[in-house]
């Protein structure tokens, strides 16, 4: 074969590779509908989204630091942190499982999962 016809045929490999993994990968993101928030691997609560009516804040707080989260119907984030970096607070909205929250400071994860934890205290969408 000619040199000319391998650099096309490969660009377009690369582009179908780099598709199927992009498929793959938006193909396998659960929804996320329960919000279970974790601290030092523990999971402290557990939150329906999609039973969230109102939205609200609250404040975790331990000898690490404080972090107020904010819960909305199909997302939360974290609104404020006394950690030096807040990465956790640029973070944003999540809404479904792509990426989590984490917090490393505070030791704190919230992540998006299709039930609650096994070892968390189950809260309906409207307890806070």
């Amino acid at each position: 074969m000619n040199r000319s016809l391998w650099i096309p045929l490969g660009c377009v490999l690369l582009v179908l590779a780099v598709c199927a993994v992009w498929s793959w990968i938006l193909m396998h993101r659960a929804p996320g509908t329960v919000a279970n928030i974790y601290r030092g691997g523990v999971c402290v609560r557990s939150i329906d989204l999609s039973r969230v009516t109102e939205p609200y804040e609250f404040t975790l707080t331990d000898a690490s630091g404080e972090n107020t989260v904010r819960v909305e119907t199909g997302r939360i984030r974290i609104v404020s942190a006394d950690c030096p970096d807040k990465i956790c607070v640029d973070t944003g909205w999540i809404s479904d499982s792509a990426a989590p929250i984490v917090c490393l400071p505070h030791r704190l994860v919230i992540r998006l999962e299709e039930g609650p934890a096994d070892d968390a205290r189950a809260l309906d969408g409207v307890a806070g």
